[in-house]
């Protein structure tokens, strides 16, 4: 079956994406102890852990076992998630689940770090998380380490510790015929916060209805004009950039 992709016995081409209102009102019943409304939450939210898991996928890990610890990142977001918070849900979840497969990541890597450093970089970790839910940005270490009340050099370093070392000449791509190696993608870094917008966007395409992912498909991926895409949708041009438009102001409220 095209695009069929199975993680942990799920075919992924069948995930539920829910809308974010759906999400609210799920949120808000599990809240009051809903078991089948915390389930439905978790099934509708497994292709954000999805996203997050293919941002890990050069690391040599079975991705069997990131998507299962990226679940609990996510059942963790839905029992800490205060609906009071004007904060997207995936916007408060993706940390969380990029936390949870970091410290399974580190937890598993072969250098052996003392436990007192360990857990200061685990709770230097959480305060970043919980600092970047309340003000809906990145926090500094200078934040962090105040949070913490410690010093920033002690933040830092346990940070620094717990991070697994990579050889620069490690392969990173080949085709069969020149290797791209990890020092020449050195300077090619896309931030936790770019990238969040990247499955934000997502999201919020995945909202709209399917004529209006069709015209925005054939309008900017293909690269048609209105008038060609009206020919092919079979409706009038100023139709086309009605929908355009109301496309596009859906997604940037969205986002």
């Amino acid at each position: 079956m095209i695009n069929k992709v199975e993680i942990c016995g799920v075919n992924t081409s069948k995930l539920k994406v829910l809308k974010e209102s759906e999400k609210l009102e799920l949120l808000q019943r599990a809240k009051q102890g809903d078991q089948e409304a915390r389930t439905e939450l978790v099934n509708g939210n497994l292709r954000l852990v999805l996203s997050v898991v293919q941002k890990f996928t050069n690391r040599g890990e079975n991705l069997d076992d990131l998507f299962q610890v990226g679940c609990i990142g996510l059942i963790k977001s839905i029992d800490n998630f205060d609906t009071n918070l004007n904060v997207r849900f995936s916007t408060y979840a993706v940390p969380m689940i990029i936390g949870e497969i970091r410290r399974y990541l580190r937890d598993n890597n072969s250098i052996r770090v003392s436990r007192s450093l360990r857990d200061t970089a685990y709770k230097a970790m959480q305060v970043k998380e919980w600092l970047t839910a309340q003000s809906d940005r990145e926090p500094t270490v200078e934040e962090i380490s105040k949070e913490m009340g410690l010093k920033k050099e002690e933040v830092v370093m346990a940070l620094e510790a717990i991070v697994e070392p990579i050889s620069l000449y490690e392969p990173a791509y080949n085709d069969g015929g020149d290797t791209i190696f990890v020092m020449d993608q050195v300077g090619d870094k896309q931030s936790d916060k770019d990238w969040l917008d990247e499955i934000a966007l997502k999201e919020a395409i995945e909202n709209l209805g399917e004529r209006e992912k069709k015209i925005l498909s054939l309008r900017f991926f293909v690269g048609k004009t209105q008038m060609e895409v009206a020919k092919e949708v079979g409706i009038s041009q100023a139709q086309v950039s009605r929908l355009e438009k109301a496309a596009l102001n859906r997604i940037k409220k969205q986002i």
